[in-house]
């Protein structure tokens, strides 16, 4: 079996190369090209010149130079084609690698998005929430029932509070009453002290003295 793919070019060792060495290997061609193109337009310029030296004096040299000067062109052209089918080549194979490589790396950003999720799946986060939410309003109900207390269990009427509180402002008006004094029959007591004299202006102190001292004078 082995004989026979050997036979027929068979085998790993036949296989071809790789794209980046594949992508060297056009360039390099390109690049073969390029100065095969340059040689042939200077030999053309060269055959031109050859031409136009020899003229009319010397045609049968003219004529051979212009000769060359077209199986130049020629093979110009041809070297021209090729290069831009190799070109195009080069691109296409540019444009893949970069393609490919561009699939691999969201084939790896995938997997890794795969492997972060595990086997966690939508309705997996829809039933742990739910499940949060019950424990929750679990969690709500207990806090609920801890913070009424045990003396909050009693029914309380509260008509009957408000005749208690009714009766209490009632005892308090009533006090209030009681406080405030009565009018009473008895007079004070006359003071016994004479009441003190009010005092003469100083005009009339004036004419008194005045009156005293004239009758000193007269007795």
């Amino acid at each position: 079996m082995s004989g026979f793919m050997k036979l027929f070019g068979g085998g790993a060792k036949d296989r071809g190369p790789n794209a980046p060495e594949a992508i060297q290997k056009l360039r390099d061609t390109c690049d073969m090209l390029q100065k095969k193109s340059e040689f042939l337009e200077k030999k053309i310029e060269a055959e031109v010149k050859v031409a136009k030296q020899h003229g009319t004096k010397n045609k049968r040299m003219a004529i051979n130079a212009l000769k060359r000067k077209k199986r130049y062109e020629k093979q110009l052209q041809n070297v021209d084609g090729t290069l831009s089918t190799v070109e195009f080549q080069l691109e296409a194979l540019q444009n893949a690698q970069s393609n490919k490589q561009v699939l691999d790396t969201m084939k790896v950003g995938a997997q890794a998005l795969k492997k972060a999720h595990g086997n966690l799946s939508p309705d997996d986060v829809h039933d742990l929430m739910d499940d949060i939410t019950d424990q929750q309003e679990v969690s709500d109900e207990i806090t609920t029932a801890l913070s009424s207390g045990l003396g909050h269990t009693e029914d309380i009427d509260e008509d009957e509070l408000m005749a208690e509180l009714e009766e209490l402002e009632q005892e308090e008006f009533d006090e209030a009453i009681l406080e405030i004094p009565t009018a009473t029959d008895e007079l004070p007591d006359v003071p016994s002290a004479a009441l003190p004299s009010k005092p003469k202006a100083k005009k009339q102190q004036e004419e008194d003295d005045e009156l005293a001292e004239l009758q000193m004078w007269a007795s």
